[in-house]
């Protein structure tokens, strides 16, 4: 196999032969700087095209989802060819990229988390979209769609945007007490994920003036501030996201911003005349067939079913939250929100399940 390689890399750098035939028409020349150097072979005839949208693609949490994609030649080479496409999801930066898939004609294979949950759509001539089932928080981001015909290989870039709520999340023992792997799991264990800053400048555009500092998914530390005030960044200060920057992730300590989508199932409240201890909390729901809801729960409830109830509950972190979506009397603020009475030690409450349908 290398020697058949070697052969055939060498049979490429020839000049008396063209590279490779596809239909295309690639043409070896000299380049113009006199020294005899060769230049790089250059496409003389049809040129791929890759197009995606240019708008982002949203979505929501358990959803199906198809990222469109479609190549053309230029000119129209007819009939449909046997081409390789390739789908891979971006980091923000674009340094790193996840394989998601790849596909020759009928046969595809799909890698890592998408597994079982990813194949090509190809309704018509020239198509390349994908489609991703049961869509997962971790899916948001950027996916490249990669077309490869011969020595051509043309791509673009799709957005997929879901669809959610960023809350800020302190843990029972306090303030500024997490590194940026603490943050990940707590995020993981109320039901969301660290969010990332598309996410927290959208929280942002909606209201979300936070003035603690906590960490992103990329492990920057930053904060929204819509009202600018002293203890905030300064008075003088434009409305925005204030940034740390990255910061140490084992060392450095401080909240964390999490994200969470719609919900597949609902949650609702339970109560007895005198209340609930925690662990009374608990066994309520789960003789409701339901379990004890967490904090990502709730606040999807909140924004997306409007959950509104002026009665406190137990979460599954030992918090005591309720949602309004109506504010009134008695019930917080002006404003809608998630209420928090923080992680009380004593004292009997009601309780908010949450169940699958």
């Amino acid at each position: 196999l290398p020697l058949l390689l070697k052969a055939t890399l060498l049979r490429l750098a020839s000049g008396s032969y063209h590279p490779f035939y596809n239909g295309f028409y690639y043409n070896h020349i000299m380049s113009d700087n006199g020294h005899g150097e060769d230049k790089v072979d250059y496409f003389n005839g049809a040129r791929l095209v890759v197009e995606t949208s240019k708008d982002p693609v949203y979505s929501y949490n358990g959803a199906n989802v198809t990222l469109p994609c479609h190549y053309r030649y230029e000119p129209d080479l007819g009939p449909k060819r046997k081409i390789r496409i390739k789908w891979s999801k971006l980091r923000d930066d674009y340094t790193k990229e996840q394989d998601v898939m790849v596909a020759i004609g009928k046969t595809y294979m799909a890698f890592g988390d998408f597994k079982g949950r990813a194949h090509i759509h190809q309704a018509s001539r020239q198509e390349a979209s994908l489609v991703i089932s049961d869509v997962r928080l971790k899916d948001d981001g950027k996916y490249r769609c990669e077309v490869i015909d011969g020595l051509e290989d043309e791509s673009d870039v799709v957005d997929l945007r879901l669809q959610g709520i960023v809350f800020p999340y302190q843990p029972p023992r306090g303030q500024y007490r997490l590194n940026f792997h603490e943050a990940e799991q707590v995020c993981q264990d109320q039901g969301a994920i660290l969010a990332n800053f598309n996410q927290l400048f959208q929280a942002w555009s909606e209201g979300l003036d936070w003035c603690n500092a906590g960490w992103l998914a990329d492990g920057t530390v930053q904060y929204p501030i819509r009202l600018p005030r002293k203890p905030c960044g300064g008075v003088h200060l434009a409305p925005g996201i204030r940034s740390y920057g990255p910061r140490h992730r084992h060392l450095h300590r401080f909240d964390a911003f999490c994200f969470s989508s719609a919900l597949k199932g609902e949650v609702f409240y339970l109560d007895r005349p005198a209340g609930m201890t925690l662990e009374e909390a608990k066994q309520s729901c789960q003789d409701a067939g339901a379990e004890i809801a967490r904090v990502g729960q709730l606040y999807s409830a909140w924004k997306f079913l409007g959950l509104d109830r002026c009665n406190a509950g137990w979460l599954a972190d030992g918090s005591v939250r309720y949602p309004i979506v109506t504010p009134r009397a008695n019930c917080g603020p002006a404003e809608p929100g998630v209420r928090s009475f923080g992680f009380p030690s004593k004292g009997r409450f009601g309780v908010f399940c949450y169940r699958e349908r």
